[in-house]
C-alpha cells in the first residue's frame, strides 16, 4: 500500500472537519480547508466530490455554505477511506481481501512472497480498519491540550447564528466557549487553575 497525495489530503480534510465539529463548527468552507492545508481549491473540491459520493461528507451552497461530516465520526474508518481513494491496502493484489487478482506466480498456494505479503496486509489493515475518525480527532485534540496549542478553526469569524436555529446555536456557543477557555488557559480552565509551586531550596 502507498498512500497517495490525494488519499493523504482526503484524510487530513476529514480530520479537520472532525476537529471543527468538536469545537462547535459543524460546517467549514472549502477555502478555509484549502488555506489551512495549503492546497488548491479545485483539487480539494475533486476530493470532496469523491467523499460526498461515498456518504462521508455533505455540502451546502450559499454564503454560509460549505462541507460537513455526513455520518458519525465513529463510523468513518481510515481503512475504508483509503480503499475508496487509493484502492486496496494490500501491497500486491493476490493477497487483497477486497480486490483480489491472481498474480503471475505458477504456484500461488506455496509462494513465499505471497505468504510474506499476507502478513504485511494483515498488519496494515489491522491498524487502519481499527482506527476511526473519532479516535484520531480525540488523539489530536488531546495533543493540542497537552502542548497548550490553540487548535485550528477555534476563532472563526463566521457567525453561526445566521446558519443554525437559535437553540442549536446556543449549544454550539457553549461548546465553543468551553473549548476556547480550555485551550487558552483563561481563568477557571484546567491549564491555569493551580497555585504556583514554590521553588525547592
Amino acid at each position: 500500500m502507498k498512500l497517495s497525495k490525494r488519499g493523504e489530503y482526503a484524510l487530513r480534510a476529514l480530520i479537520d472537519l472532525g476537529i471543527a465539529s468538536e469545537l462547535g463548527w459543524p460546517m467549514l468552507q472549502i477555502s478555509e480547508l484549502a488555506s489551512k492545508e495549503k492546497l488548491p481549491i479545485k483539487f480539494l473540491e475533486q476530493i470532496f466530490t469523491q467523499l460526498k459520493s461515498a456518504g462521508y461528507v455533505a455540502s451546502r451552497r450559499g454564503k454560509f455554505g460549505g462541507y460537513s461530516l455526513a455520518c458519525p465520526m465513529s463510523r468513518i474508518k481510515f481503512g475504508a477511506v483509503i480503499r475508496l481513494i487509493d484502492g486496496p491496502l494490500a501491497p500486491i493484489r493476490c493477497v487483497s481481501q477486497t480486490s483480489y487478482a491472481r498474480c503471475s506466480c505458477p504456484d500461488e498456494n506455496h509462494c513465499g512472497l505471497r505468504l510474506l505479503m499476507f502478513d504485511v496486509r494483515n498488519a496494515i489493515s489491522t491498524i487502519l480498519d481499527r482506527y476511526t475518525l473519532a479516535d484520531i480527532v480525540e488523539i489530536t485534540l488531546r495533543k493540542y491540550r497537552r502542548d497548550k496549542v490553540t487548535p485550528p478553526f477555534l476563532h472563526r469569524s463566521i457567525p453561526l447564528a445566521s446558519v443554525l436555529p437559535q437553540n442549536k446555536e446556543a449549544l454550539r456557543s457553549k461548546r465553543r466557549a468551553a473549548a476556547r477557555n480550555h485551550f487558552s488557559g483563561s481563568p477557571g480552565s484546567k491549564t491555569n487553575n493551580h497555585p504556583p509551586k514554590r521553588a525547592v531550596k
